[in-house]
C-alpha cells in the first residue's frame, strides 16, 4: 500500500512499459505532472553525463583532480567494448541525477556484483528519493542478474548521504581501507625490475 509523506506518495517505483525491464522504471508522485524517470544512458548524453562528473566534483571539492574529457567519458560508455555504464534520473522530463557503474568481481563469492563508482542529483532536485531511486534501480539489477552485492565509496564528511546509506541498509566496510597507485608511483611500478 503507498504511503504519504510531506504531501509525496511513498511506495516504491512502478516499471514502465520497456523492451528490457532493467532499462526504465518511473516513479509516480501526487502531482501527475512530477514524475522520475531512469533509464541508461544514450550517446547523445555524453555531455550531460559529463556535466554531471563536472558538478559532482565540484560538489565533493574535487574538481582540481579532474582531468578526463567529454571524449573520454563518450568512449568509455559508448564505445565498442563499454565496461562502465551510466543511468540517467529525470525528474518531470528534466536531467536530475545519474549512477555510473561497471561489473566487479568477487573471488570469495565467485560471481559478479555492481561497483558504483558515481551517484549524484542536482541541489535543485534533492529531498525527492531520486538518489535512492537510482540505488534501487541498481539493487534490482543485481537481484535480476544473480549479482550477490552493490558497492560504493563515499566521502566520510558526506553526512547526508551517509544517513540515506545507513536508512537502507549499507554497511560500512571499515575493516578494509582503499589503496591506490597513480601518477609517478603508477610508473614507478610498471618499470620495476
Amino acid at each position: 500500500m503507498a504511503r504519504w509523506r510531506n504531501g509525496v506518495r511513498r511506495g516504491g517505483l512502478r516499471r514502465r512499459a520497456s523492451r528490457n525491464d532493467l532499462d526504465s522504471w518511473s516513479g509516480f508522485r501526487h502531482n501527475a505532472s512530477m514524475t522520475l524517470t531512469i533509464r541508461p544512458a544514450v550517446p547523445s548524453d555524453s555531455s550531460l553525463v559529463f556535466a554531471f562528473i563536472r558538478e559532482l566534483a565540484e560538489y565533493e571539492r574535487l574538481a582540481h583532480e579532474v582531468d578526463a574529457t567529454e571524449e573520454d567519458i563518450a568512449k568509455a560508455l559508448f564505445g565498442p567494448q563499454p565496461r562502465v555504464f551510466a543511468d540517467i534520473a529525470e525528474w518531470d522530463g528534466e536531467p536530475a541525477g545519474f549512477a555510473l557503474w561497471f561489473y566487479n568481481f568477487s573471488t570469495f563469492r565467485g560471481r559478479h556484483g555492481i561497483y558504483l563508482e558515481d551517484l549524484f542529483v542536482r541541489p535543485e532536485f534533492r529531498s525527492k528519493g531520486i538518489g535512492k531511486a537510482l540505488l534501487r534501480h541498481l539493487a534490482r539489477r543485481c537481484v535480476a542478474e544473480g549479482l550477490p552485492r552493490l558497492e560504493w565509496w563515499v566521502l566520510d564528511w558526506n553526512e547526508p548521504a551517509l544517513r540515506v546509506y545507513r536508512a537502507i541498509g549499507a554497511k560500512p566496510m571499515d575493516e578494509w581501507t582503499v589503496q591506490r597507485v597513480t601518477g609517478d608511483a603508477l610508473s614507478r611500478l610498471a618499470e620495476a625490475p
